[in-house]
């Protein structure tokens, strides 16, 4: 006659999946905060590179501030 699991086994099995489990999670949420972090930091670059970019197109430019100012605010409207 086959016997069925014991309920300690079981329970002891489950456990130990579930410390599995979290193990995962946080290893899986150390591996996505190195990512964000990257990204972040090269969102950075790119963002100090456009504005480097900006200021010397200002720069060259024979525009004068308030035609620069007027060209840039042109589309936007005052319900924002």
């Amino acid at each position: 006659m086959p016997r069925g699991r014991k309920v300690g086994s079981v329970t002891e099995t489950l456990e130990q999946q579930i410390g599995k489990a979290q193990l995962k999670v946080i290893k899986t949420k150390q591996a996505y905060d190195t990512a964000v972090g990257a990204l972040q930091k090269l969102l950075d670059k790119r963002d100090a590179q456009r504005k480097e970019e900006l200021w010397n197109a200002i720069i060259k430019s024979e525009k004068t501030y308030d035609e620069i100012l007027t060209f840039i605010t042109a589309g936007q409207t005052t319900e924002e």
